[in-house]
């Protein structure tokens, strides 16, 4: 089955706001120019964009908003990278499940890898070790669980059994929790099950007011509770550095310079 990769990039960025353009190409440590060898900034979602590759994903769809034509303008269509890349327009604004939902009729009969295009990963193969787990067990879902210091910025899970996920808490204010997640891949079984959901949660909100948003957890946490199988890796010796707020791009920007 073919793999493909999701990015939900249709964020308005308000915990950074202002900024003079998409937070996904805010520059985070250098990469060497692809004509002149120098060093040279790179995006902080193409740290995202090689770990698909890596896992084998040569197609990505990036949802974006109207207006966040930078992204496709820097990236175009993705020979850079070696990869083919494809732009989706939000639709529904009420968060990251509907942005991905946008390329359903693309990802309904893929495999899929996911990650946040503003979150920095390791190892660089965390996605291709998912997706190992994914194809040789029975699980729908497998979710990339890294120890994290401050549980009340993640979706924090707690686990059963051989890895399964039997919860997922979504920024506790304290959590006895070690693990957060911070990247996923899934079988085409979730991809519908989102699909069906989300079009529920609209039916049940009506017309849902500007404040409301769904997050990506909450959706594989109903998935569970509807007896699709989630699984886990854990990388107790990975990393995932969020860059969404001021204190932690600080600290990124230290960590890749």
């Amino acid at each position: 089955m073919e793999t493909i990769g999701l990015i939900a990039a249709a964020g308005q960025a308000t915990r950074l706001s202002p900024l003079p353009g998409s937070k996904e190409l805010f520059p985070i440590g250098f990469e060497p120019h692809p004509e002149t060898g120098e060093p040279h900034p790179k995006p902080v979602s193409k740290y995202l964009l090689e770990l698909m590759r890596e896992a084998g994903a040569r197609q990505v769809y990036l949802v974006i908003r109207k207006g966040k034509w930078d992204i496709p303008q820097y990236y175009g269509d993705g020979s850079q990278l070696c990869m083919h890349l494809a732009y989706l327009i939000m639709n529904q604004p009420y968060g990251p499940p509907f942005s991905l939902d946008q390329a359903y009729t693309f990802a309904k009969d893929k495999t899929v890898v996911f990650g946040f295009p503003d979150i920095l990963i390791s190892p660089p193969d965390a996605l291709k070790t998912m997706l190992a787990k994914l194809q040789a067990t029975q699980a729908d879902v497998v979710l990339g669980a890294f120890p994290v210091q401050q549980p009340h910025k993640w979706d924090m899970l707690e686990f059963g059994e051989d890895g399964a996920v039997k919860h997922i808490y979504p920024k506790p204010k304290q959590s006895k929790l070690r693990y957060g997640w911070a990247l996923a891949c899934w079988k085409p079984a979730f991809t519908e099950f989102m699909h069906q959901h989300l079009q529920q949660v609209l039916a049940w909100k009506n017309k849902p007011d500007k404040a409301f948003e769904l997050s990506v957890g909450a959706v594989i946490q109903a998935a569970i509770d509807n007896g699709l199988q989630v699984q886990s890796v854990c990388f107790d010796s990975g990393t995932s550095l969020d860059t969404g707020t001021p204190e932690d791009l600080q600290a990124a920007i230290r960590n890749y310079s």
